[in-house]
């Protein structure tokens, strides 16, 4: 499974003072993630600003 550490996804909220996924899910869709046998997560986005670069060599 992708790390959420490198998902951009993940953003530091400074009232809770640590990091949170900012995917916009409703209740159902969030028990569905929990609740599946998913091997990566399906909102998973690569943080890594170069890899469209590493791609293109």
């Amino acid at each position: 499974m992708a790390s959420c550490d490198t998902c951009g996804n993940l953003q530091y909220d400074e009232d809770y003072d640590e990091y949170i996924c900012m995917v916009n899910m409703d209740e159902d869709e969030y028990f569905r993630l929990l609740s599946s046998n998913y091997k990566e997560c399906p909102y998973y986005q690569s943080d890594d600003e170069y890899k469209i670069v590493r791609k293109q060599n």
